[in-house]
C-alpha cells in the first residue's frame, strides 16, 4: 500500500469517473435483464419445454448456483486484470447463452445456456464495484454501490411486461437472440471505454479525499490466504449473511415464481401480475438511496435498524399473504412487493460492511464472498418452492393452484430464520472485536 497526497484532479470523480460508471451501471442493466428474462415468460418457458416445476426452477437454480460460484474466482480476476476485460468477457458469455437459449432444442441444451448467462452476469455487479472503489472517493462508496442497485435493477422493469409483450408478438427466437445481439454491442462499448483506473495512476487506486491517502486496490494472489483471511473477519461473515437473508425472497419472487403466483394462483391477469411486480423494482429503486444515506449516517447501528427489520418485514408480509382466506386482495400483493422490495436495498448495505471490515488487498475477494450469499440462498428458495410444488401435484401451468403456492413459499421460512440468528451472531462478535461491546463474560461453575 502506497500513500500520497492526491493531485486537485484526483480528489473528486471527474466526467470520465462519472462516464466510465454510467456505461459500467448500463451493462449492469442489461446483466439484470438478462438474468430476469425468464421472470414474465416463465409459464411460456414450461410450455415451450414441456417442463415441470422442479425442472423449470432449474433454469434459475443452475444460472444462480454458477453466479455464486463464480463470485470469489471473479473477484480475484478482477484484482489482477482489472474490470475492463472481466466485464468484457462478461457480457459476451451472456451473449453466448442467450443465442443459445433463442434456438435451443431440449431443456438439457437451455439449462447449458443459462449457466453460460450465469458465468457472464458473475463479472459484471462486481465489475462495477470495483469501478467505484477505483474512480470515486472512498466516502462516496455507500452511495455510489446504492446507486449502481437502483440503476441496474430498472432491467428488471424491462424483462417484466415488455419482454412478455414482444415474445407474445414476435417469436422466441428473435426476442432471445436479440438479447444475445444486444450484449455483443454492450461488449465492444465496454472495451472501448471503460479503463481499469484512472491515466494519472499507474495501478488500481482509491483515494480518500479526507486524508489524501490513495490505496492500491488489489488482492492477495494466494487464493487460499486471502479468502481464509477475508472469512476470518466476523465483518465479513456478517456482510454474507446480510446478503444472504435480505433478497432472497424478493429475488425467488421476481427471477421465477411470482407471475405463475400471481396468476395462475392469485387469478390475477398479466398486466395486474406485470403491475404487482413493477412495484418491487420502482419501490426498490425508491429506497435504494434512501437506505444508503442511513447506512453511512449510522455505520454501527445497519444490521439492527436496516437489514433486521427489512428481514422481518419480509416475513410478516408473506404470512399474512399465505394466510389469507382466499384469494388475497390487490392492495396485500402491492404491500408485499413494497416488502420484498426492502430486501434488495437492504443486501446492498452487506457491501458496505465487507468494504468496512477489510483492506484494500482483499476488496474483490470480499465482495465475492458477500455476494455469494444473496444468490446461495435464492437458489435454495427456488428450487424448494419448486420441489414443494411438485410434491403437491400442481408442478406445471395446468396444475397450478393457490394452496400449493401457499404451502410452497413456506420453504423459505427456514432461511429466514438461519440468516436472521447468523447475523445476530455475527453483528455480536464483529461489535466485540471492534471494541465497541464487551466480550461476555465465561459462566461461573
Amino acid at each position: 500500500m502506497t500513500t500520497a497526497r492526491p493531485s486537485p484532479a484526483s480528489a473528486g470523480p471527474d466526467y470520465r469517473a462519472w462516464i466510465i460508471w454510467g456505461v459500467g451501471v448500463a451493462a449492469y442493466m442489461l446483466a439484470v435483464i438478462n438474468r430476469s428474462s425468464l421472470s414474465a415468460v416463465g409459464v411460456d418457458t414450461a410450455q415451450r419445454f414441456g417442463a415441470d416445476a422442479a425442472t423449470l426452477s432449474m433454469f434459475a437454480v443452475v444460472q444462480l448456483a454458477v453466479y455464486g460460484g463464480m463470485q470469489i474466482p471473479i473477484g480475484l480476476l478482477l484484482d489482477r486484470y482489472g474490470a475492463r476485460p472481466i466485464m468484457t468477457i462478461g457480457m459476451l458469455l451472456m451473449a453466448a447463452g442467450q443465442l443459445t437459449l433463442a434456438f435451443s432444442p431440449s431443456v438439457g441444451v437451455a439449462i447449458f445456456a443459462r449457466m453460460l448467462l450465469g458465468a457472464g452476469d458473475a463479472a459484471i455487479f462486481p465489475g462495477v464495484l470495483r469501478l467505484v472503489a477505483v474512480w470515486f472517493p472512498a466516502q462516496r462508496g455507500p452511495l455510489m454501490s446504492q446507486l449502481t442497485g437502483l440503476v441496474g435493477q430498472a432491467g428488471q422493469l424491462l424483462a417484466l411486461a415488455p419482454l412478455a409483450a414482444m415474445l407474445h408478438a414476435t417469436s422466441w427466437e428473435i426476442v432471445f437472440g436479440g438479447i444475445a445481439g444486444l450484449c455483443v454491442l454492450f461488449g465492444i462499448l465496454v472495451w472501448a471505454v471503460i479503463r481499469n483506473h484512472p491515466p494519472q495512476l499507474r495501478a488500481d487506486v482509491s483515494v480518500d479525499t479526507n486524508t489524501g491517502a490513495i490505496r492500491v486496490v488489489r488482492s492477495s494472489m494466494d487464493t487460499g490466504v486471502g479468502i481464509r483471511a477475508a472469512w476470518a473477519h466476523p465483518g465479513t461473515r456478517l456482510a454474507f449473511w446480510s446478503h444472504f437473508t435480505a433478497p432472497f425472497a424478493g429475488t425467488a419472487f421476481v427471477l421465477l415464481w411470482g407471475t405463475p403466483f400471481l396468476t395462475a394462483g392469485e387469478g390475477l391477469t398479466l398486466a395486474q401480475a406485470a403491475g404487482v411486480l413493477s412495484t418491487y423494482v420502482v419501490v426498490g429503486m425508491a429506497l435504494g438511496p434512501i437506505m444508503g444515506d442511513i447506512s453511512r449516517r449510522i455505520p454501527h447501528l445497519r444490521s439492527r435498524a436496516l437489514v433486521l427489520p427489512a428481514v422481518g418485514t419480509q416475513f410478516v408480509a408473506w404470512t399474512v399473504v399465505i394466510a389469507w382466506p382466499g384469494p388475497a386482495p390487490l392492495w396485500l400483493l402491492y404491500g408485499l412487493a413494497v416488502s420484498l422490495a426492502m430486501g434488495g436495498p437492504a443486501s446492498m448495505i452487506a457491501f458496505d460492511h465487507a468494504r468496512t471490515h477489510n483492506p484494500a488487498h482483499r476488496l474483490s475477494t470480499a465482495t465475492g464472498i458477500t455476494n455469494v450469499g444473496g444468490f446461495l440462498a435464492a437458489l435454495v428458495a427456488i428450487f424448494a418452492i419448486g420441489i414443494a410444488l411438485d410434491l403437491q401435484g400442481a408442478g406445471t401451468p395446468e396444475t397450478y393452484r393457490l394452496d400449493a403456492f401457499r404451502w410452497a413459499f413456506l420453504a423459505q421460512v427456514p432461511l429466514w430464520a438461519l440468516g436472521w440468528a447468523f447475523i445476530v451472531i455475527e453483528r455480536r462478535k464483529t461489535r466485540v472485536l471492534l471494541g465497541m461491546d464487551p466480550p461476555r463474560r465465561p459462566r461461573a461453575e
